[in-house]
């Protein structure tokens, strides 16, 4: 061939005699094949939702359970506009405004969905340095030879042409760190003044006012409720304001959860008019639908006998003080000299807190944490085996000589394509979709007070699962056995990632499109909901609505799956830049997708918000972004750390000496956050609490909060205003149900509460 020649299969990437990948047509072609299936598989999915949301069978998948109750009785589109696909959910996502969000999501939701607008602007930034800088610099700094121009000519200017090579990647690596690390602190500083906009909102949140208190001593001549009462009021006498202790009773709590459920069948039922008529008689009780009451809130209430309360009582109680300020101080402090008794802590919020976990005792719970521990490195390694199928079916050579019969079929072209560039990251994802569960189950055997800490547990246990397992696994799976003798001291560990990254770049840009772009069509689509409602429709003949409820949005799942992505770009970002793009079109599809998720309706019939999806049972007051932080801070650190190994290799001080500066940079940054930022989210700011009962106290509002601390936590859904609301069915059926009750928001679910409870012991005074 005439002129320079080059090897487009190295296109991208360093050449074979520098970091070693080769991108021949065989994987180009594979990589084709699975970019056309996966971007299929997005764009019918799409359409199929598009379609499927104006179905009215579908209201109760597509935008929660009480907004489907409300829609029952709606006029539906007309048949045409039914079945003809339609961009319109795109518009009414985007139009919805952040405060929106903020107001009905929580402060979770804006984090998590201000964590997608960083990512895009982070790599639109790296998409057009890499893409235009860096992806040039790979492909045409290699080897070149000509027929009519000396080699010993070319040799001359090779290492000038080096020198600037390596130092317009440092120029990229710095540009990049730099906009990060700028845009990283604008977002922490206006995620900062939101947690501390959210607690200033929160007036009446009782938790403000509530302390935990766990592990209380043993007395054989008192109850723990008077070892309560007599320690507060000794060492608290001008705070203290009273205590509700917590019992053990699941027999009860269940058959009250059963009395709950009941009560929803019922009123929908009556409702949808579907008693018939009200002469005919229950085949149980002989009474006719008008006679189904609610029992009144104010009714007398059935109590168990005083003993039978003490020998139910939990070594826990929750005490509640008169301001919030008195709350933190003693949430804060060591009450005794033995730090195993009297632990404190802020209570969570109602609807947060975890009741079944308070019986645990506190000496057991550093024990169950162990034992979570090792039960996740376990799954860890044992997940290596999946690893290596995935990592075994990516190279044809080895799936050829372990499946002998495999030959005949691999000769095929697009099942050679589809086996190799489809099927690994297919079957990895398919292993992956039971992590989540798991590691939810590892939080919850160690025994978290609130449901958020341990849906942030699971998050952190999930991401650490993805990194290791998708990541590192990965890549190191095979790799460090092949290069065991070249690998002697941990100093050789970024020249080892320098290698092997280029050569799994092709296998990450597949993960991207099969669990990025087709995860998000499924994510809108929704299709273990649709399943379960089709079967609840078709099979099981149910038609009332409740029967099916909203979920609550999977922080646990997506966050951990939006930071590996974020880890992938920064990582490939200079060895395989043509990642990038992919990215950037998964990270603008989860933003739009998301805000559908969220995405908010104004009804004219009650003047109220609801969710499309999702609902919010609980929050964590954005306690996500602290794990933002920290991933992200790790992402640009080992792409600096395979920088330096790329220079290393290419045995170049200059472009050396000018990445370790960049690897301080980021360590000093991230202890400037963690000094600055890190503590709002970890305590509250006592010039705020000060500053909100002062407001309380001068307009008289103290009084009215003390007074609903004493029903804010129930154990007992019983004495919930939910289950007790002095109304009859045939109100209902009159028209007194235009008025729509949260069913959801007011009260802990039927899995929150695990023992009964009383109302709150006040001091004598």
């Amino acid at each position: 061939m005439e002129g320079f020649s080059v090897e487009l299969s190295n296109f991208g990437y360093e050449s074979p005699k520098g970091l070693g990948i080769e991108w021949t047509e065989m994987n180009l072609s594979a990589f084709l094949t699975s970019a056309g299936i996966n971007s299929a598989i997005c764009v019918v999915l799409l359409l199929l939702y598009s379609i499927l949301r104006k179905q009215p069978g579908n209201v109760n998948v597509y935008f929660g359970q009480r907004l489907a109750r409300l829609r029952s009785g709606n006029h539906d589109p007309s048949l045409i506009d039914r079945f003809v696909p339609s961009a319109s959910w795109i518009l009414k996502a985007w139009k919805t405004s952040e405060e929106e969000i903020l107001a009905i999501g929580g402060l979770d939701a804006v984090v998590f969905l201000r964590t997608l607008v960083f990512s895009i602007r982070i790599f639109s930034v790296a998409a057009i340095i890499c893409t235009f800088l860096v992806l040039p610099l790979n492909y045409f700094g290699r080897e070149m030879q000509h027929k009519h121009i000396p080699s010993e000519s070319l040799d001359a200017w090779g290492p000038l042409f080096c020198v600037i090579r390596h130092i317009l990647l440092c120029l990229c690596s710095s540009l990049l760190c730099k906009d990060v690390l700028v845009l990283f602190n604008n977002e922490y500083k206006s995620i900062a003044k939101m947690r501390l906009a959210h607690v200033t909102r929160s007036h009446s949140n009782p938790s403000n006012f509530t302390v935990l208190v766990r592990a209380i001593p043993r007395s054989s001549g008192e109850s723990y409720s008077d070892l309560v009462t007599k320690f507060f009021s000794d060492y608290y006498s001008s705070s203290y304001l009273s205590h509700q202790m917590v019992y053990r009773s699941r027999t009860v709590q269940r058959l009250v959860s059963n009395a709950e459920k009941m009560y929803k069948m019922l009123k929908f039922c009556s409702t949808q008019q579907q008693y018939g008529s009200s002469f005919i008689r229950c085949g149980l009780c002989g009474g006719t639908a008008n006679s189904f009451k609610i029992v009144s809130r104010q009714s007398k209430n059935v109590k168990r006998s005083d003993p039978d309360l003490r020998e139910k009582e939990c070594a826990a109680a929750l005490v509640f003080f008169r301001t919030r300020y008195a709350a933190f101080v003693a949430s804060q402090a060591l009450q005794s000299s033995n730090p195993m008794l009297w632990v404190t802590d802020l209570a969570p919020e109602p609807h947060d807190l975890c009741w079944k976990n308070l019986c645990i005792p506190y000496k057991l719970l550093w024990i169950r944490r162990i034992a979570s521990l090792l039960a996740f490195i376990v799954f860890m390694f044992f997940f290596l085996v999946p690893v290596s199928l995935v990592t075994g079916l990516a190279s044809l050579d080895k799936l050829q000589n372990t499946f002998p019969f495999m030959r005949r079929i691999l000769k095929r072209k697009f099942m050679n394509q589809l086996v190799t560039g489809y099927l690994p990251s297919v079957i990895l994802i398919l292993f992956l979709y039971i992590v989540p569960p798991l590691m939810m189950l590892f939080s919850a055997v160690e025994g978290y007070l609130s449901r958020s800490g341990r849906k942030r547990s699971a998050c952190l246990k999930v991401l650490y699962f993805y990194i290791w397992n998708v990541f590192f696994a990965n890549i190191l799976v095979g790799s460090v056995i092949t290069r065991l003798s070249t690998l002697s001291s941990p100093k050789d560990v970024p020249s080892l990632l320098a290698k092997v990254l280029p050569q799994k770049a092709f296998f990450f840009m597949t993960y991207v499109l099969t669990s990025g772009w087709a995860s998000l069509a499924c994510e809108v689509v929704q299709p273990f909901s649709l399943l379960c409602n089709l079967f609840r429709r078709f099979i099981f003949r149910k038609k009332d609505v409740l029967s099916f409820s909203a979920m609550s949005f999977p922080f646990h799942t997506e966050i951990p799956r939006v930071l590996l992505f974020g880890f992938l770009g920064f990582t490939f970002s200079i060895l395989a830049p043509l990642i990038l793009p992919f990215l950037l079109v998964y990270f603008c599809l989860a933003y739009l997708v998301y805000r559908n998720q969220f995405h908010v309706k104004f009804l004219s019939v009650i003047s109220r918000k609801i969710l499309n999806v999702y609902i919010t049972r609980y929050q964590s007051g954005g306690l996500y972004w602290p794990i933002v932080h920290s991933a992200t801070i790790f992402s640009l650190l080992l792409t600096q750390i395979i920088a330096l190994g790329v220079f290393g290799i290419k045995k170049s001080p200059v472009a050396s000496s000018f990445t370790i500066p960049l690897i301080i940079c980021t360590l000093f940054f991230n202890m400037y956050c963690r000094q600055r930022f890190l503590p709002i989210f970890k305590n509250n700011v006592v010039q705020v609490l000060i500053e909100m009962d002062r407001q309380d106290e001068q307009g008289g509002k103290l009084e009215g909060i003390h007074e609903q601390l004493y029903s804010a936590y129930c154990q007992f859904p019983s004495t919930s205003p939910t289950l007790y609301t002095n109304v009859s069915l045939n109100e209902h059926e009159n028209g007194a149900d235009d008025k729509l009750q949260d069913l959801e928001g007011n009260k802990p679910g039927p899995d929150e509460a695990s023992s009964s409870g009383s109302s709150p012991s006040k001091p004598d005074k």
